[in-house]
């Protein structure tokens, strides 16, 4: 697909952080209406995984760029993790912990974008089911960033436009991934299918799930990963 099919589908993910932000910006939703929207997405995004990137990754059978794709995967998110808690702990000594925020989920986001461009490097309908997944993560991500800076006494102007120019990072992230990884074929889409897979699993477990469990469990709640799991399913049938 050419680049900019790719970064016109962008723009979905993009409205939908920005709808996240404004929704946060005039009435936070409830901690449980959260949590079953983070437990609903990160259904969606493993089935990305599991039923589109996984099975790419084995086609080939290369052990070697799996190993080296996951490595790669999880080295970098443990180590953005230890960045942002590093500049959140200094934002927060020097009295700026909503710029720590900012630059950690500015990490994030743009992150998001680059794996946008690992989806459509494996194929046109891997990209767009990724679009349809981190479409629902970064709603969420506009809600969360909206609700902290309201807590800070941010101006709602302020607020918009913040979330915007962090919406405008997926777009980055994503023509570097789709410019930087188009015409990839054998070892090398191997590694960089392997290392999506890795960060989407990570943002899973160690991110959605994680901020989701903060809240009291209820069968509806944990029902929704698994909803978000079959519904990707379904539309992929469907499609």
């Amino acid at each position: 697909m050419a680049l900019t099919q790719i970064l016109g589908l962008t723009l979905i993910p993009v409205g939908a952080t920005l709808l996240g932000g404004a929704i946060a910006t005039f009435r936070v939703p409830s901690a449980r209406a959260r949590s079953l929207l983070q437990h609903f997405a990160a259904g969606v995004v493993m089935a990305v995984v599991a039923g589109e990137l996984l099975p790419e990754m084995t086609r080939e059978h290369r052990p070697l760029g799996v190993l080296i794709g996951f490595a790669l995967g999880v080295g970098l998110m443990l180590g953005v993790k230890a960045m942002a808690q590093r500049i959140e702990g200094r934002g927060e000594q020097g009295g700026s912990g909503n710029f720590g925020l900012l630059v950690t989920v500015g990490i994030d986001v743009l992150l998001d974008g680059v794996l946008i461009g690992v989806g459509f490097a494996a194929g046109e309908r891997v990209g767009t089911l990724l679009i349809v997944a981190l479409t629902l993560e970064l709603l969420f991500l506009g809600v969360s960033v909206a609700a902290s800076l309201g807590e800070a006494k941010v101006s709602r102007t302020r607020t918009l436009l913040t979330v915007a120019g962090l919406s405008a990072l997926v777009i980055v992230g994503a023509a570097l991934g789709g410019s930087l990884l188009a015409g990839l074929s054998g070892l090398a889409l191997e590694t960089v299918l392997s290392f999506g897979a890795a960060a989407l699993m990570y943002l899973v477990v160690e991110e959605l799930l994680t901020e989701a469990h903060e809240v009291q469990e209820t069968p509806l709640i944990t029902a929704s990963f698994f909803a978000g799991f079959v519904a990707l399913d379904l539309l992929e049938l469907m499609g």
